[in-house]
């Protein structure tokens, strides 16, 4: 998302250029970032409920699982 998209979305929910273009950008980063941390929490649940060793397909699961979390993790916004 662009910063001129984050000025839209901002607008379209009500929120005016009053709190100034830097505010809202601090909130969409903010809030971005509890997105992909939420998203990441709901991989390593995923890999945990994969993760008893019974074989490897299972233990194949809860590795990419757990590699996605990773990856969302990484994730920055642009």
């Amino acid at each position: 998302m662009t910063q001129d998209d984050m000025v839209k979305v901002a607008r379209d929910c009500g929120i005016g250029l009053a709190y100034g273009r830097e505010s809202i950008e601090r909130f969409y980063t903010f809030v971005a970032a509890a997105e992909r941390e939420a998203c990441a929490l709901l991989c390593d649940e995923h890999g945990d409920k994969w993760a008893d060793g019974s074989d490897e397909w299972r233990n194949g699961q809860a590795t990419a699982s757990y590699y996605c979390a990773i990856a969302i993790r990484a994730r920055v916004s642009e």
